[in-house]
């Protein structure tokens, strides 16, 4: 599974962060995280407000922070 964070390092992108790397510990689940924190890399997924959450080359949100359930849920999701 590869799981990108997009934003520039707002505490809010930290917080999505944090929230994905519980999400992943509690579900058992191994996954490659990177954080995109360049403009123009960002614009790349179509996105108008940070933080973005992309798993397997899909976004499944932007503009808020998810808290560890919403994302266990988009990571259970796409892990079937």
């Amino acid at each position: 599974m590869d799981i990108k964070i997009l934003g520039t390092g707002c505490p809010k992108c930290k917080a999505l962060e944090k929230n994905t790397r519980e999400a992943l510990e509690e579900l058992g689940i191994a996954a490659d995280i990177e954080k995109v924190t360049e403009i123009n890399k960002i614009m790349e997924y179509d996105i108008m407000f940070t933080p973005g959450l992309v798993i397997d080359g899909e976004v499944k949100s932007s503009g808020k922070v998810l808290d560890k359930d919403e994302i266990k849920k988009l990571i259970t999701e796409a892990n079937k």
